[in-house]
């Protein structure tokens, strides 16, 4: 019990996002799960996942893998990822051989549940996060070692189901409370910029505090808006907010 707390401890100790992945890629690799997939939106739409640009994304699986499932899009059919995004809790891979059975699967989700099984996904359980907002959705693949069946899966989650549980929320809660930009980090003086914006400074106000052209402080907006590919002001904004890229703490 004492080293469990002291992994939760850790784990919400950690500074970077980094260092919260490999903390949980470790505990996750001693309960017998070697490959994940961490996947978080605050942009979901109706009818998808929004820009996976906007997404958290975190994997240590191989690059082919990630190639298929996420560049060309398997991820849209996956049968855990559609069961993740109507649900939250824990499910086992088990159930996808019922559903296949029971022939609920459409033909793009058995083509999905066959790549997965030809690149070594044939067991694990995924796990699906409670949100407060409709927009937010996250889940987490845990795909098990090679040399175990679902059945050795089942008897793993048994025994430290809950804990495993655990654990995932809290790493998923620190992820959320880091900064994550993948590519679309903003400077120190767009950061600056946006901030006053967002506390309701016009562009002018703007260059008066920080000693800076009105058509200076429009260059930084403009840059920003680029940075994060938003459409206008507000929503790069929103996009910064949520990524947690504003008032963050240095180191």
């Amino acid at each position: 019990m004492k080293n469990f707390v002291g992994q939760l401890t850790a784990i919400t100790n950690a500074r970077s996002i980094e260092e919260v992945w490999l903390l949980y890629l470790e505990r996750m690799a001693d309960y017998g799960f070697d490959r994940l997939l961490y996947g978080y939106t605050r942009f979901m739409g109706q009818h998808n996942f929004g820009d996976l640009r906007d997404a958290v994304i975190l994997t240590n699986h191989e690059q082919e893998y990630i190639r298929l499932f996420l560049d060309e899009g398997f991820y849209n059919h996956g049968p855990m990822i559609r069961w993740a995004a109507r649900h939250t809790g824990a499910c086992s891979w088990g159930k996808i051989e019922r559903w296949q059975s029971e022939g609920s699967l459409s033909e793009k989700e058995i083509e999905v549940v066959e790549m997965n099984r030809r690149m070594g996904l044939h067991a694990g359980y995924t796990i699906s996060f409670e949100e407060g907002n409709t927009r937010c959705r996250a889940a987490v693949g845990l795909r098990a070692r090679t040399d175990l069946n679902q059945e050795d899966v089942e008897l793993i989650w048994a025994a430290s189901g809950d804990e495993i549980v655990l654990l995932s929320n809290v790493a998923h809660m620190r992820i959320t409370q880091l900064p994550y930009s993948e590519g679309r980090k903003l400077t120190e003086r767009q950061r600056e910029v946006l901030q006053w914006v967002a506390d309701g400074k016009t562009t002018q106000d703007v260059a008066c505090l920080l000693g800076l052209t009105q058509a200076t402080v429009e260059k930084h907006l403009r840059r920003a808006r680029e940075a994060l590919d938003a459409e206008n002001t507000a929503q790069a904004i929103l996009k910064a907010s949520v990524q947690n890229q504003f008032f963050t703490i240095p180191g």
